[in-house]
């Protein structure tokens, strides 16, 4: 017995030194160049491309199995500008041979993988068609025959035992995409390109982080990519894999990622923390050829950009909490999750401290557009006439979300704790509630947005709560026109998604309730009381008119951009005002009439104004930026005509003559008429 397994060691010692002999002398004596292009033809046969391999081919057995390959090519479709679909100036690969086979390939060992100067064509053609689409070769009865996991062992994979790779290296590769597919005949084809592609792995093992250093050029911009990722297990593509990376773009840009990654290759599930070094966006934009295209009031914002974000999800679904954005001395906290993204399922929560956005507006120039200047027709145009703008992606959003802001300025108006919440689905949103704080009142409303059809329809309910006049008028229009505290509903509904469109549809009516305030640029109390200075003529005092009142009352309608009032009404200690006329909303334009009834107690004014005996009604026109006052002289004349002339006794004895009774309507008729005439 003793002497048989002596025998059989001696055997096995034999055959294994016999083994490594023939492993060492094989490629010396093998010429591997002959089955180049055999190799060529199964290759080219395989995948439907011509394939072809540089004559510099060495193989080598022992004790690192390896292959040294040189320009590889694989071709492109016919129909393709680009000859090579991938290409590769060398490659080589060596694996440890023994362990390999001896663990029935789940002890790898790789000395080291390198790839020099691969180059790879992704093109797509103005006919749909690209570079990395294949025929389908596989046959029905390979389908059959395809080996597949047993049932119950869905997740069990292909398992190592051990993996262990000295270098992974990519050197000088370049990655090149071109869009053709765009079919309008002034479309220009999309060109992008990775260059100077440099990938390293080092010290890959299944039960070690592995060390990643990638850079490259993005379009001509630098690119690098610093961390570990990993360990993988023994499962590669099952179980969690951790990271902890980061990226440098333009050398200023820095983004640090930390997390993991569940089950990659089946159910893949990621959980990580994103942080943005605070960078400037003014230069990051600069520097890659798209600056800011307006100019801002302010130059020095977007100087300091930041960004912090938990993020977790799968391909179903995401989800951003502890979200913290700042750009500039602006502050938001947010959250967002997002699921079913055929169907966008959104929920979100954006809390703003402050911001004034005038400096991120255009300067003012202080000058108004001429409305007779053509434009350039060299500037594009947003928005092509005839045009419409496509809502079908609104149609299939679900949303549910919350905004709020502690301060917001726009231009001179400043708004203080802005709470919006929006809901919708179906193309239908709701505003509801919106309430902001501004002018020491508040406002609060509902909107609904419906675009179901291509015309968006949207009604407004409005509630403004001792909100004061004087300073909100001059901030948005610029104007000094009223001052006092007001309270008013309104009801609007309209159509279009452009300002004249909105105007043309726009209905509605409410009411405005004003208190303790003024009209500027008038003072009927001067008026009634026949003293300089009523219409701003005085020409020798610095104060503008105005007219104080103790209320203002003002219902009214609008019917396709028309204005209407016919009972607004003012009352102040002198006089009670009525006013009655419309605005022509898209034309900007103004006509009203204000009539002014006496109602004072003062025997000064009683006195003078039985010695006057003329209440003076007001017409006003003009547009909104410049309203014109004028006093209506006609109908004055109209009422002194019907009390001095028609009720005089003169007139009454000359017309109770019988020759001359018959011409008394005639002669009515005639002074009216004159009174009447255009003027």
């Amino acid at each position: 017995m003793k002497k048989v397994i002596k025998w059989f060691m001696i055997a096995i010692g034999f055959l294994t030194v016999v083994v490594i002999a023939m492993l060492l002398l094989l490629p010396v004596f093998m010429d591997v160049q002959k089955y180049r292009p055999y190799i060529e033809r199964r290759v080219s046969e395989a995948v439907g491309r011509p394939f072809t391999m540089g004559e510099k081919f060495k193989v080598s057995l022992f004790p690192w199995a390896g292959v040294s390959l040189s320009d590889l090519h694989l071709g492109n479709p016919p129909g393709f500008d680009e000859k090579d679909f991938v290409s590769v100036k060398s490659f080589e690969i060596r694996v440890k041979l023994i362990p390999l086979l001896l663990s029935k390939f789940k002890d790898i060992q790789i000395n080291r993988i390198v790839l020099n100067e691969p180059r790879i064509a992704l093109i797509k053609q103005k006919n749909g068609k690209t570079t990395w689409e294949w025929k389908e070769k596989e046959s029905t009865q390979s389908k059959k025959n395809e080996i597949k996991p047993a049932e119950g062992e869905p997740g069990k994979g292909f398992s190592l035992k051990s993996l262990a790779v000295g270098d992974i290296s990519i050197n000088n590769g370049l990655i090149l995409w071109i869009d053709r597919s765009n079919k309008e005949k002034t479309a220009k084809k999309v060109k992008k390109e990775i260059s100077d592609l440099n990938l390293k792995l080092l010290d890959v093992s299944l039960d070690r982080p592995v060390n990643l250093k990638f850079d490259a050029r993005v379009d001509g911009y630098p690119v690098s990519i610093n961390g570990s990722i990993g360990p993988v297990g023994e499962k590669p593509g099952l179980g969690a894999v951790p990271f902890d990376i980061s990226v440098n773009a333009l050398k200023q840009l820095d983004i640090h990622l930390k997390g993991r990654v569940d089950n990659p290759a089946e159910n893949p599930e990621f959980d990580m923390a994103v942080d943005v070094s605070p960078f400037s966006l003014r230069k990051l934009l600069a520097e890659t050829g798209m600056p800011i295209p307006t100019g801002m009031s302010d130059p020095k914002t977007l100087n300091k950009t930041a960004f912090k974000a938990h993020l977790k999800g799968n391909p179903q679904k995401i989800s951003v909490s502890d979200g913290i954005l700042n750009i500039d001395e602006s502050k938001i906290n947010f959250s967002v999750n997002a699921k079913d993204f055929s169907r966008p399922d959104v929920t979100f929560n954006f809390k703003l401290d402050q911001i004034d956005l005038n400096r991120y507006l255009p300067p003012k120039t202080g000058k108004k557009p001429d409305a007779n200047k053509k434009s350039d027709s060299s500037e594009p145009a947003s928005k092509k006439p005839g045009s419409k703008t496509d809502y079908s992606s609104l149609r299939s959003l679900v949303l549910n979300g919350s905004m709020r802001a502690g301060r917001v300025k726009v231009n001179k108006t400043e708004a203080q704790d802005i709470n919006v919440n929006i809901s919708g689905k179906n193309g239908v949103f709701h505003i509801n509630p919106l309430t902001i704080k501004l002018y020491n009142g508040d406002m609060s409303g509902k909107v609904i947005l419906n675009v179901k059809k291509d015309t968006p329809q949207s009604n407004i309910k409005l509630k403004l709560n001792n909100i004061e006049c004087e300073p909100l008028i001059k901030d948005i229009l610029e104007q000094d026109l009223l001052k006092g505290t007001v309270k008013a509903v309104v009801t609007l509904s309209m159509s279009g998604d452009n300002v004249e469109q909105i105007m043309k549809t726009l209905n509605g009516k409410g009411e405005f309730r004003i208190k303790d305030g003024a009209v500027k640029g008038i003072d009927l109390v001067a008026m009634v009381r026949n003293t300089d200075g009523a219409y701003g003529f005085a020409g020798q005092s610095n104060k503008k008119p105005e007219t104080r009142f103790s209320e203002l009352y003002a219902p009214f309608t609008i019917i396709d951009g028309l204005f209407k009032t016919t009972n607004t009404r003012m009352v102040s200690t002198l006089i009670r005002v009525a006013v009655s006329g419309k605005a022509n909303l898209p034309g900007e334009t103004l006509k009203f009439r204000i009539e002014p009834v006496v109602v004072t107690t003062s025997k000064a004014d009683k006195k003078k104004m039985k010695r006057s005996e003329v209440k003076v009604p007001v017409l006003v026109s003009g547009t909104f930026s410049s309203p014109k006052f004028r006093p209506d002289l006609k109908a004055i004349a109209k009422d002194n005509l019907e009390k001095e002339v028609f009720e005089s006794k003169k007139f009454k004895k000359i017309f109770k003559k019988k020759k001359y009774a018959p011409y008394e309507d005639a002669a009515k008729s005639l002074l009216k008429g004159l009174l009447d005439e255009k003027e």
